[in-house]
């Protein structure tokens, strides 16, 4: 459409099932890749990628055309279904939800060290305190009782 000008930068966080250590570093790069080809098949593009082995920070421009909720289904479907394909990967699955945060142009920079620091940053903060504090910092009314899937035993 001409005449229409769009910059819409988000920092998505989403952890595994549980939040289960799946993401070894023997697949986290593979992992990032297939999800910045998901990203790129939309239109989209993946500026930074990064965390740990049970969650995955990710700062992308997205287009006009497409949720970030319908962005994330085809994200987390895809590669999902692209690491239980892997022989070395067994009844891999992300959590149901994720959160999404509008990033100014100017904080890109600061958002891009956060996510590719999330290793330093994790020595001091586990990932649950570190989603419950991005869910408050930026006003995310939640109720704790359902922000994470709990792995029930029956």
């Amino acid at each position: 459409m001409p005449n229409t000008y769009t910059n819409l930068l988000f920092h998505i966080v989403y952890s595994t099932k549980c939040r289960k250590p799946f993401i070894t570093p023997d697949w986290q790069d593979d992992l990032y890749g297939y999800i910045g080809g998901i990203i790129r098949e939309q239109k989209g593009i993946l500026l930074a990628v990064g965390g740990m082995a049970d969650h995955v920070h990710l700062l992308a421009k997205l287009p006009p055309t497409i949720a970030v909720s319908d962005m994330l289904r085809l994200v987390k479907t895809n590669s999902s279904k692209w690491a239980n394909e892997r022989a070395d990967i067994r009844d891999f699955e992300w959590q149901a939800g994720y959160a999404a945060f509008s990033v100014s142009e100017s904080q890109g920079d600061r958002v891009r060290g956060y996510i590719r620091t999330q290793e330093t940053h994790h020595r001091r903060q586990p990932f649950k305190d570190e989603y419950l504090a991005l869910l408050r910092k930026h006003n995310i009314a939640f109720d704790e009782r359902y922000v994470f899937e709990e792995e029930h035993i029956g």
